[in-house]
C-alpha cells in the first residue's frame, strides 16, 4: 500500500523548481496558477533568494504548487492514503480529491498572508530538537513557555514561541537533546500566536465547496483518517493554531498497512523521518525530475491492481 505525502514550510530552497519547469507543460501550469493567486510562482521557484522564499506569504503557495507540479509529472499513483505536514495538508487535500488545484492554492495564499500578519505581531520562530525523549522534552518546553508545535516522531520535536523563549532553549536544552536547530520559518506556527490567522482563513474557506475524499486522508491534527470533505476543510482552517502530530500520522500509515511512501517535491524531510520511524517501508523523495523513475517503480510495485 502506497502513501503519498507532502512536506511543510522550511523544505524550500532557492531555485528548487528550476529543473521541474523543463518538463512538458510545467511552466504553463505554474504560470496559470501564478495568475490565479496573484503571485509569480515561476520567479520565486527559480530566481528568488532564500530570504524571499522564507516569507510565509510566498513559501506556502510555492510549496503547494511544487507538490502539485511534481505529482502531475509522476502521473497516476492510486495511493492508499495521503497526508501532508503543516501546509502540505493542502497539497494532500488535492491528492484526495477534496480540493482542486486552484481552490487549494487560493486558500493557501490567504493562509500565508494571514499567518504572515499574525507573525508580525511579535518576533517568534521555531526550532527543531534532535534527540531526546518526548516525555522529558515536552514538559521542559512548557516550563520555558514554548509549545511542542510539531511532534514528528523518530526523536524529533519542533518547539515554537518567542525568540526570547527559543534563545532560552538554546541555553537550556532538555536532557538527551543533541542539538537545537532554528528553522527557516517566520513565526511560531501551530501555536496560540497564530490565532488571528484562523479567523481570516475561516472567512476565505467560506468560498470553497469541498468534495468527499476519494482516498484515506490522514489528518496531522491527531493522525486520524477524515471521512468528509467538510471535516477536511474545517481541519485545514483550525490546523494553523494546532500542533502537528506527524508521529500519529505515521502510526496510522502502519495501521493501514503501508509498504511504500513517496514524498512530493521538495521531498526529503518526511522520507528522512519515515526511514527511522517506519522500518521496512520503501521510500522515495521527489527532489528533482531525476527521482521520477524511482518513484514510478515504487508506484508499480506497491499499488494494488
Amino acid at each position: 500500500m502506497l502513501v503519498l505525502v507532502a512536506p511543510g514550510q522550511g523544505a524550500q530552497t532557492p531555485g528548487f523548481l528550476t529543473p521541474w519547469l523543463e518538463l512538458p507543460g510545467a511552466a504553463d501550469r505554474l504560470a496559470a496558477w501564478s495568475d490565479a493567486i496573484g503571485l509569480d510562482l515561476v520567479h520565486y521557484g527559480t530566481k528568488a533568494d532564500a530570504d524571499d522564499i522564507r516569507d510565509t506569504a510566498v513559501a506556502q503557495p510555492l510549496l503547494v504548487a511544487a507538490g502539485l507540479l511534481s505529482a502531475a509529472a509522476l502521473g497516476r499513483t492510486a495511493p492508499g492514503a495521503v497526508a501532508g505536514h503543516s501546509v502540505g495538508e493542502f497539497t494532500a487535500a488535492v491528492f484526495a480529491g477534496v480540493l482542486d488545484d486552484t481552490a487549494a492554492l487560493k486558500l493557501v495564499r490567504a493562509r500565508g498572508l494571514a499567518m504572515a500578519d499574525a507573525a508580525a505581531i511579535a518576533p517568534t520562530g521555531m526550532s527543531a530538537l534532535l534527540g531526546g525523549d518526548p516525555e522529558v522534552t515536552v514538559p521542559h518546553l512548557e516550563k520555558l513557555g514554548l509549545t511542542p508545535a510539531n511532534v514528528n516522531g523518530a526523536g524529533q520535536i519542533v518547539a515554537a514561541g518567542t525568540l526570547e523563549q527559543l534563545a532560552a532553549l538554546e541555553a537550556d536544552k532538555p536532557e538527551g537533546v543533541r542539538r537545537v536547530v532554528p528553522l527557516k520559518v517566520a513565526g511560531a506556527f501551530h501555536t496560540h500566536h497564530m490565532a488571528p490567522a484562523v479567523a481570516a482563513l475561516e472567512q476565505a474557506a467560506q468560498e470553497v465547496t469541498p468534495a468527499e475524499p476519494a482516498v484515506a486522508y490522514v489528518s496531522n491534527k491527531d493522525g486520524q483518517t477524515v471521512a468528509t470533505g467538510a471535516e477536511v476543510l474545517a481541519r485545514l482552517v483550525g490546523q494553523v493554531a494546532n500542533p502537528v502530530r506527524w508521529d500519529l500520522c505515521m502510526e496510522t500509515f502502519q495501521a493501514l498497512g503501508a509498504t511504500a511512501l513517496i514524498e512530493v517535491c521538495p521531498g526529503g524531510t518526511l522520507t528522512g523521518i519515515a526511514k527511522r520511524a517506519l522500518p521496512g517501508v520503501a521510500t522515495v523523495a521527489l527532489k528533482t525530475p531525476d527521482d521520477l523513475d524511482a518513484a514510478r517503480t515504487l508506484v508499480a510495485e506497491h499499488t494494488a491492481v
